[in-house]
């Protein structure tokens, strides 16, 4: 984004802290980059698909997204 439109930095950023700090443990376990893109592609599924959030109404991201486009409004 330009500067000083820091509105999606701030999910970005949020994002790659919950990254580093629940898979950045195993970095080590990782013999080349391929097995690195291939665990943070896995984990990116679980969290859109299975890691529930209680900000979210205890709901998985992708729970939550369609609940709200489904709304009648």
């Amino acid at each position: 984004s330009r500067k000083g439109n820091s509105l999606d930095d701030g999910l970005m950023e949020g994002f790659l802290g919950i990254l580093k700090r629940e898979i950045g443990m195993a970095l080590k376990n990782f013999k080349n980059l391929d097995e690195l893109e291939d665990a943070i592609k896995e984990y990116i599924y679980y969290y859109n698909n299975f890691r529930i959030k209680s900000s979210i109404k205890k709901h998985t991201p992708i729970q939550y997204r369609n609940m709200v486009l489904n709304q009648t409004v």
